[in-house]
């Protein structure tokens, strides 16, 4: 275990290094960067360590700007580090590497448009390596999280693909393939639900429904590693965001030598309110061929 701790710490050095040699022009007169690609539009800021801002499908804005997106840690000693939480340490940014239409980028603009895209983003979070992978292809949005650490580190939880579904989002529905579960409810503006968390449990897809574009969304999970558990859930704050999380850790401790990736794809459809159970339900078994 201690000559797997050392090899992982060295690949992880050497990785920062080679990683450094590549940092792509962005100018200090650079906020942030939108793209898009297909039907999907993503915002992309450098106040959140250039994590994601927005996603819109098809001309309508399926999230808030009104959150952070991506990967965060939080520590028992600190509380919250990564993305857009600055607040305690700061997430150690080491390298971004842009690409569209499979042309590496090394002057991005604020405004990118072609048929796929790909980000990746590296840094570090105390002792932990994180690297980012957003891709846009096929109308879909890939979004992969890989997590080492050469050394034991205690966790309160780790949030991965964090999405503030706008609060115009109004019910969401969550499944489990071995055993077909469904399950289903209205995300409403009800004080009684003002801030609390729904679904909190470990789920393979969820989608939601935002009824003003009459589209939906359906998140599935490919990948995640299984020394962690992982749950879903979604936190109603009326009239912020109807926001998503998938949890990985849950007060554990990241074992020396860890290393795990977590992957999610997410697409969208469009379904009238009494259709779009059904349509999503369909679009997360397609999504099973990811």
């Amino acid at each position: 275990m201690k000559l797997r701790a050392f090899f992982i710490l060295l690949c992880l050095t050497l990785g920062s290094i080679q990683a450094e040699e590549f940092r792509p022009n962005l100018g200090p007169d650079l906020p942030s960067i939108t793209v898009t690609a297909g039907k999907i539009t993503l915002l992309l800021r450098r106040n959140t360590q250039w994590t994601p801002g927005r996603i819109d499908y098809d001309g309508s804005a399926m999230t808030t700007e009104r959150s952070a997106y991506g990967t965060v840690f939080s520590f028992p000693d600190v509380g919250f580090i990564g993305t857009g939480h600055l607040e305690n340490e700061p997430e150690n940014l080491q390298s971004l590497a842009f690409s569209l239409d499979r042309k590496e980028l090394n002057t991005p603009t604020a405004e990118l448009s072609g048929e796929t895209f790909r980000f990746e983003r590296k840094s570090l979070i105390r002792n932990i390596a994180l690297g980012n992978i957003i891709e846009i292809r096929n109308n879909r949005l890939y979004e992969t999280a890989v997590v080492s650490s050469p050394y034991e580190t205690p966790l309160k939880l780790v949030y991965h693909f964090m999405h503030a579904w706008t609060p115009t989002v109004s019910a969401y529905l969550a499944g489990i393939d071995e055993t077909s579960q469904v399950m289903s409810s209205a995300l409403t503006n009800d004080e009684a639900v003002h801030r609390q968390f729904h679904i909190e449990t470990a789920v393979d897809w969820v989608a939601v429904y935002e009824p003003v574009s009459g589209q939906f969304a359906v998140s599935r999970l490919l990948e995640s590693p299984p020394e962690l558990k992982t749950t879903s859930k979604i936190w109603n704050v009326i009239g912020t965001y109807r926001k998503y999380y998938l949890q990985s850790a849950h007060n554990d401790t990241l074992p020396a030598g860890f290393h795990g990736t977590w992957r999610m794809v997410t697409a969208f459809g469009n379904a009238r309110l009494d259709e779009w159970e059904r349509e999503a339900g369909k679009l997360a078994i397609d999504l099973l061929e990811d």
